[in-house]
This record gives structure tokens, C-alpha cells and sequence, in this order.
């Protein structure tokens, strides 16, 4: 599972308001505050677990990533990708999280956590910059 830069490219391209006319685009505007992204000790569990289960080639980073769509205007992607000079490490709990540098506008600060109880299961996004989440919770807008 990998997903491609040229195409995270053109999706930050699309987000990003560069109208000549304004000055300055929305990312300049808001200033990144440094906090990390992070994943919770079972989100991190299950991504060496899916690592280790799929014998994936070593090398390969969590990306973490937002595209335009869902039901509130951006959507969370999580994928297993090489790192490029444009990307962000964060490690936590032996596991190595990459996101361009772009996309950290939308996704510094998130906590990435990975229930398996009854109630819920599978990845979830709890994101200080969202200001509308949709109900299922893979997308939102700031």
C-alpha cells in the first residue's frame, strides 16, 4: 500500500488558496505550532503488526497524509511509503510516522489510535486543527 507523491502534490495544490491577489495563501497564515503527530502505543502495535504479517520490504514508512473529498472536505490517508526530502519524521513506540511537510498545516498535533474493542475498530483521527468532523470520523475540515 503505498500512495504517490506526484499525486499528494497535486492534492496540497488544489487545497491550498495561492490567488496573487490576496498576498498570502491560508498556509502562511496560520502558523505551525510544532506539535508532533502521534500514534498511541496500539496504534503503533498494529502497524508492526501489519508490517509483519504482509513481510513488507524494510524501508517503509507510515505515511499519514489528507487528500481533498469526504463528507467535510478533507480526508485522512494512511499508507506505507518511502520517505522523500519533503517529509516530517516523528517516531513513537518503535514506529516511524512520515508526512510532508505540507500537510502539516492539517495534521500536526493528531493522535492516531487504533481500537479493537466492540464499539469500534480500525484507525482512529482525534485532530486538535479540525473544526468539523464528519460521523464516521475519516474526514474533516479546519
Amino acid at each position: 500500500m503505498s500512495i504517490q507523491e506526484e499525486n499528494l502534490d497535486d492534492v496540497i495544490a488544489s487545497l491550498l488558496d495561492f490567488e496573487e491577489d490576496e498576498g498570502a495563501s491560508k498556509n502562511e497564515e496560520r502558523e505551525l505550532t510544532g506539535e508532533p503527530v502521534r500514534l498511541t502505543e496500539r496504534a503503533a502495535r498494529q502497524v508492526q503488526k501489519i508490517k509483519s504479517d504482509e513481510s513488507l520490504e524494510e524501508g517503509l514508512y507510515l505515511r499519514v497524509a489528507v487528500e481533498g473529498g469526504g463528507c467535510s472536505g478533507l480526508s485522512y490517508k494512511l499508507g506505507l511509503d518511502h520517505r522523500t526530502e519533503q517529509d516530517v519524521v516523528f517516531e513513537n513506540h518503535g514506529v516511524e510516522v512520515i508526512v510532508n511537510s505540507d500537510h502539516l498545516l492539517y495534521l500536526e498535533g493528531i493522535e492516531i489510535d487504533y481500537p479493537d474493542g466492540l464499539d469500534a475498530r480500525g484507525f482512529t483521527f482525534d485532530n486538535p486543527n479540525s473544526v468539523e468532523d464528519c460521523g464516521c470520523g475519516t474526514s474533516f475540515s479546519i
